[in-house]
């Protein structure tokens, strides 16, 4: 690991409270609440050993900065960054949803649909995109943070900024998925961290979570569609902590993972599931059962869930598959949609075998309904690299730990939104430190 992002959106602000749109406005402040909020993420924050603290200047992201800051054990000068400043709306900011929609209908419906369209007017009656701005303005960030840090190793940085610009940096380091914009949400105060490694001439990224709320009292984000699904990795096994390669050899949870299932089960009591599905075997469907306890349903087994098969890899250890399989196993890390597994499956098999799963979990969706998915570490990846938009070949980007929680909430007409990523506070810490385990 090169850099550690640690993206914290800014606390509830006056005029989140009153429903405005902000923009760049400087207008709006950091409420009470807000203030509160940004006290519990310094908290939390303080397990963490920061090596630079960076802030949009605007006041309602500087204060919520100032007060993370006195959390902590040193004290940091925080760098403000004019390119973490938030999305230019110009006309609109200040004004409520209903006015927009009122004044700029065609514009809004632009804006909701997709926002990289969208192109407004100044007074000077110069046009220019928002979105597609904010996106170079994210890359401009980025590139000066690898700059800056070229030559330094395991830098944890943290990113104080607003909704939009967060969601661009995030994006722009995801590659830029197609209408990407809509597909991930980020609530006031909320935790995000993406890892960032070099690879040869370039550099990997990989989120490890989103949108993480727990420290603020708030267990799992606010629901927003008609819908939602909560997917679950399967706990621990002992093959996973040996970092053994399991794919479909039935290795049951260890009491590690029983634990962890008790731990998301407690985590997760006050949501009243409505379905249950798991992957027909035995370790997510135990992880399934124990999340369960003391729910009426019953957990339908899903065949097409069920984990990559590494075929000749299975029971091996990778240092044992590199004695044979060197070549292969480099471009399973590098391009895993390059790679037929001895006697397995190809990432696209998986993919599709998944997602035909997940369509049929979603088709059945009622109103209201929330369901629970506990299945394994590749076939979530395809699932929520699908969500976001991106090629099953960037499974890497996606991180899912042993008994982690992710949200998706799903609409009318059948889009879906990731409200949280790997969730594995439940396990410990805001870092996931579940075994890495081998994939």
């Amino acid at each position: 690991m090169i850099m550690r992002l640690v993206l914290v959106r800014h606390g509830l602000s006056s005029f989140n409270k009153e429903g405005l749109v902000q923009g760049r406005t400087n207008k709006s402040c950091l409420s009470e609440e807000g203030y509160s909020q940004a006290k519990l993420t310094g908290k939390v924050l303080n397990e963490i050993k920061f090596d630079q603290i960076y802030s949009s200047p605007l006041i309602r992201a500087a204060e919520t900065a100032k007060e993370i800051e006195k959390c902590f054990d040193i004290n940091f000068d925080i760098r403000y960054d004019k390119n973490l400043l938030e999305v230019d709306l110009d006309k609109w900011s200040g004004l409520s949803i209903n006015e927009i929609k009122n004044r700029y209908e065609d514009s809004y419906a632009i804006w909701k649909i997709d926002p990289e369209k969208l192109k407004l007017k100044k007074n000077d009656n110069t046009t220019y995109y928002p979105i597609q701005d904010l996106f170079e303005q994210a890359e401009e960030f980025i590139y000066k943070l690898k700059k800056e840090n070229e030559n330094k190793t395991n830098q944890n940085i943290l990113i104080i900024a607003h909704n939009a610009i967060l969601r661009c940096i995030i994006l722009y380091l995801l590659n830029k998925p197609k209408k990407g914009f809509r597909k991930i949400k980020l609530d006031n105060a909320s935790i995000s961290i993406i890892n960032i490694s070099e690879s040869i001439n370039s550099f990997e990224t990989q989120i490890e979570c989103l949108n993480q709320t727990s420290h603020l009292g708030l267990k799992i984000p606010k629901k927003i569609g008609r819908a939602r699904i909560i997917l679950v990795r399967h706990g621990e096994t002992d093959w996973n902590r040996a970092g053994r390669f399991q794919g479909q050899i039935d290795i049951p949870l260890n009491e590690v993972g029983k634990e962890q299932a008790k731990k998301a089960s407690k985590y997760l009591e006050e949501i009243k599931f409505t379905k249950a599905f798991s992957s027909s075997m035995q370790r997510p469907y135990e992880t399934a059962q124990i999340i369960l306890k003391g729910n009426n349903i019953s957990i339908k087994k899903i065949e097409n869930l069920v984990e990559i098969s590494h075929g000749l890899w299975e029971g091996k250890l990778e240092e044992e598959i590199k004695l044979k399989w060197s070549e292969m196993l480099e471009d399973w890390h590098t391009k895993p949609q390059s790679v037929i597994m001895p006697e397995g499956e190809t990432i696209k098999q998986v993919s599709d075998r998944a997602l035909s799963a997940w369509n049929y979990i979603c088709e059945i969706q009622e109103d209201n309904d929330t369901s629970l998915v506990v299945a394994h570490d590749a076939v979530n990846k395809t699932l929520i690299c699908d969500i976001l938009g991106l090629d099953y070949s960037n499974i890497w980007m996606i991180k899912q730990g042993n008994g982690g929680i992710s949200i998706i909430d799903i609409f009318e007409n059948k889009d879906s939104i990731l409200s949280a990523l790997n969730i594995t506070t439940h396990l410990g810490q805001i870092i996931d430190t579940t075994a890495s385990g081998a994939l």
